[in-house]
Parts: C-alpha cells; structure tokens; sequence
C-alpha cells in the first residue's frame, strides 16, 4: 500500500517563505509527475503548481515567480518552495503524484497540510 505524506506546513508571516515536501513511502516506486493544489476556506480546489519529473514546470498566475516545484529522486519526494508568502496564500495545500508501481501509474494525494499566512 503506497502512501503519500506532506510536511513542512505552518504559520509564516507575509514576506515569509515555506517549503511543503510530499514522501512516498514506497522507495521501490518512481514519481512521474507531480502537482500541488490548495483549497481555501469557501473555494474550490485550484491547481497552483504541476510538473514532469525531469520535464517541464507550470504554475498558475497566482504563483509564478513566487513558487518553484522540485523533485528529489533518491528521497523519493517533491517539494513546493514557496517564497514571498501573502495572506491570499492561505489554504490547505495537497499534493498529488502519478507514481510508477508493479501495477503501473497510479494516482496518489496526500492528506492536506495547512499553510496560513499572516498579515
């Protein structure tokens, strides 16, 4: 059973900078992709930062310039750098990874982790 664990959430101050890390637990399997998405109180789920591990990065408007997502294939974990916090930034943030197991690609998300930022 593969599970997907996210850390580094918090309380940071706007200006301030956070990084969020997704683990599997699995070393034996391979992330393919990897993608963040955040969801405020009253909003929907919105998609803030994808990527190919290896290939290209994209991110939503909100982010650009200000968040970098990045893989560490030894540790078998994806990160979100998040720089220049602002309040607006608060969410709960999720990961989901496309990970390459003996069944094939599967699609895994981890549990949610808080990031508030004060004004």
């Amino acid at each position: 059973q593969v599970q997907v664990a996210e850390s580094g959430g918090g309380l940071v101050q706007a200006g301030g900078s956070l990084t969020l890390s997704c683990a599997v637990s699995e070393s034996r399997f391979s992330i393919r992709a990897m993608n963040w998405y955040r969801q405020a109180p009253g909003n929907e789920r919105e998609l803030v930062a994808r990527g190919v591990v290896g290939g290209v990065r994209d991110y939503s408007d909100s982010v650009k310039g200000r968040f970098a997502i990045s893989s560490d294939n030894a540790k078998n974990t994806v990160y979100l750098q998040m720089n220049s916090l602002k309040p607006e930034d608060t969410a709960v943030y999720y990961c989901n990874l496309v990970v390459v197991t003996t069944g094939g690609r599967s699609d895994y998300w981890g549990q949610g982790i808080q990031v508030t930022v004060s004004a």
